[in-house]
């Protein structure tokens, strides 16, 4: 049972003049007695909490900087009038607001026997599953003095999905795909290794690319035409130990990784290669495997992302290895979405990047924190400088670490968070023209 404040405020205006006029037990009693009666009567009028039922529905995903909505229905199986105030609480992150009130509460009136649906409208600020916590009623009596309070559990799950802000590069980055497979419409002829058609041969054609066999069957010389190789294994590592917690701006290193594995992974689809995700740091965390079709492909690594988050234990290089290997017994692209920061990159990643090129293609790709590149540039204090030979030496050491990567047969991508995703994508590109994959 909960007072309102129209009690008090009852309570406070009878007690006033009693106290000034004629201040006695007697005076206090016939004010306060007819007041408790009519608060026990308020009380027994008041519909009861327990006999509400509620369902839910309305979205289950939501990508992150998105709005959701979901439907709370409360069904009043008392005899009595619902007059109610609802709460239907869910994390902060969720930035869960009524859709009527613009606030998280609900002011409800339902008949006897009758449903109301209520609508909370959801903002989330975090990816992964934002989930209710309780729904809290506190129904009032018709006289408004006191109120029955309680709570139910009403379980739902909204997954919050990354952004994809890359998205916005997807198109430059087919219609370069488009030009390597000679399907634009200059009819260009496209770079690659793997076969595509028979035509006509035209003066200036390569001779090395006649097709003798095929000339002896027609009365025409036949050349081939070649196209980037398809159906190639890629696999993308993120690396999801200490250092992807790291922020950048106003996110953390992982999530910059992610949106450039969301990039990679669409262009890769569309280009016909079969994509498949790890995420580790001690233990596997995530992992999709398996050809499907392109958007079938991109939804599962989106929801495999969606709950994701950095793990501050050291990454395991070499248990990471072994797990890439494991997941890519054939000749593969392997992306790797790490740091290249002086030690963990000296005493992990190096030690066993000869394993990897052995027998794969790597690209080592990591986020630069812009923060750096502001320190070095620093002058006109004491603090300045120390500030700027700081970021000096932290570019140098990344530097250091990217041409011993590169010695070792990686192809290394270090950029900016918001370049981080189409410098991948050109790397990507320009390994498919060379035939590299």
């Amino acid at each position: 049972m909960a007072l309102t404040g129209r009690a008090a405020l009852l309570a406070a205006a009878g007690s006033l003049p009693v106290g000034i006029l004629a201040p006695s037990w007697t005076g206090m009693l016939a004010v306060n007695a007819p007041l408790s009666l009519a608060i026990l009567c308020d009380y027994a009028l008041a519909a009861p909490v327990r006999s509400l039922r509620f369902t839910r529905s309305g979205d289950t995903t939501v990508r992150l900087g998105d709005g959701a909505s979901v439907q709370l229905s409360v069904t009043n199986g008392s005899r009595r009038r619902l007059r109610a105030e609802l709460r239907d609480a869910w994390s902060p992150s969720s930035g869960a607001t009524a859709a009527e009130t613009g606030t998280p509460r609900h002011t409800v009136s339902v008949a006897a026997g009758e449903a109301r649906w209520l609508t909370t409208l959801l903002r989330p600020t975090r990816r992964g599953d934002r989930v209710p916590d309780r729904v809290t009623v506190r129904s009032l009596g018709p006289l408004g003095l006191v109120a029955r309070q309680g709570y139910h559990r009403v379980p739902w799950n909204v997954r919050v999905f990354p952004p994809f802000s890359s998205r916005k590069h997807l198109p430059s980055r087919l219609a370069r795909l488009r030009e390597l497979d000679g399907r634009t419409s200059a009819l260009s002829r496209g770079e690659g290794t793997e076969f595509d058609s028979l035509r006509p041969y035209v003066p200036g054609d390569d001779t090395r690319s006649i097709d003798w066999r095929a000339t002896a069957r027609q009365s025409a010389v036949a050349v081939r035409t070649w196209r980037p190789e398809r159906d190639r294994h890629i696999l993308i590592v993120l690396d999801t130990g200490r250092t992807s917690a790291g922020r950048v701006g106003d996110m953390p290193k992982l999530d910059a990784a992610m949106d450039a594995a969301l990039l990679l992974t669409a262009l890769a689809g569309r280009a016909g290669d079969q994509v498949n995700l790890l995420a580790y740091d001690r233990r596997v965390r995530a992992q999709v495997r398996g050809r499907t079709a392109t958007g079938e492909v991109l939804a599962r690594v989106v929801d495999a992302m969606a709950t994701l988050e950095p793990e501050l234990v050291e990454t395991d290089a070499r248990g990471m290895s072994t797990a890439v290997l494991a997941a890519a017994p054939q000749r593969s692209l392997i992306v790797l979405l790490t740091t290249l920061d002086g030690a963990p990159a000296e005493e992990g990643l190096l030690t066993v990047l000869p394993q990897l090129t052995r027998r794969h293609t790597v690209i080592v790709a990591a986020v630069a924190d812009p923060r750096v590149e502001e320190m070095s540039r620093r002058r006109g204090s004491a603090e300045a400088i120390y500030e700027a030979a700081a970021g000096t030496r932290a570019q140098a050491q990344r530097l250091h670490v990217a041409e011993r990567l590169q010695r070792r047969g990686a192809v290394v991508v270090d950029a900016l968070p918001e370049s981080l995703a189409p410098a991948l994508a050109d790397a990507y590109l320009s390994l498919k023209a060379a035939g590299r994959l």
